[in-house]
């Protein structure tokens, strides 16, 4: 597999983040550079993660993850996106200057899960892994950065309920996914 099916593999796989990114950044108050780093490296990490461990995987299991994968993603990014819109509607937070551990490994569990069946499809075309799975963490980890600062910065338009539009960004992820798998 060369280099430029590599690099448009990891862009099309970083959509999800970047799109969770950008509602991170969102919700982000005040801009934090740490936190954003974390949010961006649990993504990338989860990306090259789940890429690796569904090549591992391989051939055997591929039949029972693509069977499922796309409602874990539909209801994982649902019920994430719906707390969110939940709480649009209640007393504004002083400060929210990062998501929760449990959160950050819910969204990344929730945008990957499409990298382990990229994952366990590589393992049927005999690719070799980790240079894959390390650009695909990478190029996740760099447009999610971009999308946690973008995010922030479009958060500042006067009149949107940014926590709002965050949790319909995250419940359209999840029903793109769904969609996506189901016209398969």
């Amino acid at each position: 597999m060369g280099i430029i099916s590599i690099l448009l593999i990891a862009v099309g796989l970083a959509m999800d983040s970047l799109a969770v990114s950008i509602s991170g950044g969102i919700v982000m108050r005040p801009f934090c550079m740490r936190q954003s780093l974390r949010l961006a490296l649990t993504m990338g990490i989860f990306q090259g993660g789940m890429t690796l461990l569904g090549w591992l995987m391989g051939v055997s299991f591929s039949s029972y993850i693509t069977a499922f994968d796309h409602w874990i993603a539909f209801i994982l990014l649902g019920f994430l996106g719906g707390k969110m819109i939940y709480e649009s509607f209640g007393e504004e937070e002083t400060t929210i200057s990062s998501f929760s551990t449990k959160t950050l490994l819910t969204l990344g569990v929730a945008t990957s899960i499409d990298a382990l069946a990229v994952g366990v499809s590589m393992a049927f075309l005999k690719t070799s892994i980790y240079f894959p799975a390390f650009i695909i963490g990478f190029v996740t980890f760099a447009l999610s950065l971009i999308g946690v600062i973008s995010g922030y910065r479009f958060r500042k338009i006067k009149g949107i309920n940014v926590e709002l539009f965050g949790g319909i960004i995250l419940i359209a992820i999840g029903v793109k996914i769904l969609i996506e798998h189901l016209m398969e």
